[in-house]
């Protein structure tokens, strides 16, 4: 039956063109943005995976900037510890000097006070960020303080976020308390802050005295300071005089130094293996953020070669489906020919 009223084959054809229609507008979205899966309804639980990770993934870009401000806190103090040992190494070279006859040790002194200036403006210039991780602290004197830096972002099981931070212990004190890590400040602090270089003589490894490392023989008479053996009683490392010492002090000072040394050392090594630890976490976590990054493309990106092809297919399907609606709407002009 043929009607002017109900055009079926345009109504069809009509219908074909709109879900082209459709199609070619899902096409070209993902074209445009090159995701598949651009907004929830698309794919709700995939747009809710990939939401979440690339807020964790942000969260690594900022431990990442993090960790980077800990490397170069841990890269000035660690340069600030290495540069320290130099300049014991040249006090301990004019120790072994001064003990050879004829030597003036007052003359040696002199440049021992340079070299301990040295100590000082190395100590003081150490910052970073306002943190100073060779010198300072409050009250680091007396109390061992914790520093941080964030080393990772972390995601559990059971979908529970934390930070993770890796500890360097500031400890002032020599030799050091029970259960504490050794001294890795070259000088304490007090309560303010102040950097105590010798009033308390137990201000890290350059400020504490002989008598703190336990390098004093006080002979028969240890409640008797002045029966003491040796004459570096009360110096350190920063306040050590060798210009009236005789050979039993000369010994001692070189002990003294010596302990100063192995110190220092130590704490060096603690700072080059966190120094290792930050660089091969930089690492991890730049993988991690690339794979991350992987993980979410896999999930809702387009694939531009299947959308460019599909799109071509759609704009000839669109072509056909306008040609048919043509023609259908053209079949009812036939009627006309019958009433002439």
């Amino acid at each position: 039956m043929t009607s002017i009223l109900t055009n079926v084959a345009a109504m069809s054809a009509l219908q074909t063109l709109r879900t082209i229609g459709n199609d070619m507008e899902t096409t070209q979205g993902r074209v445009s943005t090159g995701l598949r899966v651009g907004v929830a309804a698309d794919n709700a639980a995939y747009w809710s995976i990939a939401t979440t990770m690339r807020s964790d993934n942000l969260a690594l870009s900022a431990v990442q900037d993090a960790l980077g401000l800990g490397a170069s806190k841990v890269d000035t103090a660690y340069a600030a510890m290495e540069s320290a040992i130099d300049v014991v190494k040249e006090i301990k070279a004019k120790l072994v000097t001064a003990t050879e006859e004829g030597v003036d040790k007052v003359k040696v002194q002199e440049e021992i006070d340079q070299l301990q200036e040295q100590l000082k403006s190395i100590a003081e210039s150490a910052s970073f960020s306002g943190e100073n991780w060779v010198a300072g602290g409050v009250d680091t004197v007396t109390t061992a303080a914790d520093v941080t830096v964030v080393s990772g972002f972390v995601r559990d099981s059971n979908n529970n976020v934390s930070v993770k931070t890796t500890t360097y212990n500031l400890n002032a004190t020599v030799p050091a308390a029970a259960g504490e890590d050794e001294a890795s400040l070259l000088f304490g602090a007090d309560t303010d802050g102040v950097i105590d270089y010798e009033d308390s003589g137990t201000s890290g490894i350059l400020g504490t005295t002989a008598d703190n490392w336990g390098l004093v023989d006080f002979g028969d008479d240890p409640a008797n300071p002045a029966a003491a053996a040796t004459t570096v009683s009360g110096m350190s490392i920063y306040t050590l005089d060798i210009s009236e010492l005789e050979n039993d002090g000369m010994a001692e000072a070189l002990k003294l130094v010596d302990a100063g040394l192995q110190a220092m050392t130590s704490a060096g090594a603690k700072l080059g293996s966190i120094s290792t630890r930050i660089e091969l976490q930089e690492d991890f976590v730049n993988k991690l953020s690339d794979s991350i990054s992987k993980g979410i493309g896999r999930l809702v990106d387009a694939d531009m070669n299947e959308e460019s092809t599909r799109l071509k297919a759609l704009q000839t399907q669109q072509q056909l489906g306008i040609q048919s609606l043509s023609i259908a709407n053209s079949s009812a002009e036939g009627v006309l020919s019958l009433f002439r």
